[in-house]
């Protein structure tokens, strides 16, 4: 009987959002494990979620989160910084994969994946995040991974009410945008987060 092929699955967690990170999570799962309501993160309650996130780590064969910021989404676009976030997890994995099965229409770059040798066979698969057990448990680890670090941020940078949306463009968000302007956390480049005459001059160093 053949070995059973490592797979990885893939998938981020962030990327519309106006404030923080993009994060990614990377899982290999076993071949049986016991996960009830694994699927898409965004089909579960917080609590879920919250309680899936621990028992996922606790059963993978391997798993890591990797992360982009605002910085280098600004710098490089959030498309890329995505694939930057989820090569970031790939290369974090203690276990090597022997395959990548990534949530959606693109398979991460061959540039960000430079650091690995012979890096693994990619798949990129639509709706992966529902069909596919290992992404829909790295789904889980990268956003409630990053609702944990905007929680935190609330703290930090008071007014904006991070706990509540995590960074995105809820109306409180925007509104608290024009009130007080931009933190260190948003991205400069994305629509809302700074009036469009000033969204559209260079970046200071571009």
């Amino acid at each position: 009987m053949p070995a059973r092929i490592l797979i990885a699955g893939v998938d981020e967690a962030g990327r519309g959002c106006l404030a923080g990170p993009v994060v990614a999570g990377a899982v290999i799962l076993p071949e049986a494990y016991d996960l009830p309501f694994l699927t898409d993160s965004k089909k579960l309650s917080a609590a879920r979620r919250e309680g899936l996130a621990p028992a996922i780590k606790a059963q993978a064969i391997a798993w890591a989160v990797g992360m982009a910021w605002p910085v280098e989404i600004d710098r490089i676009n959030i498309l890329q910084a995505t694939f930057a976030a989820m090569s970031r997890a790939v290369r974090a994995l203690r276990v090597r994969p022997e395959a990548l099965k990534i949530d959606g229409n693109k398979r991460i770059p061959a540039a960000h994946l430079a650091n690995i040798a012979a890096p693994p066979p990619q798949e990129a698969i639509i709706g992966g995040d529902l069909s596919v057990p290992a992404i829909s448990a790295a789904s889980i680890l990268a956003k409630t991974s990053r609702d944990k670090l905007m929680t935190i941020f609330d703290r930090q940078f008071p007014g904006y009410g991070f706990a509540s949306h995590k960074g995105y463009g809820a109306k409180a968000h925007l509104a608290a945008l024009r009130e007080l302007g931009p933190c260190r956390l948003h991205r400069l480049t994305f629509r809302g987060v700074l009036p469009e005459a000033a969204r559209q001059m260079p970046l200071p160093g571009c």
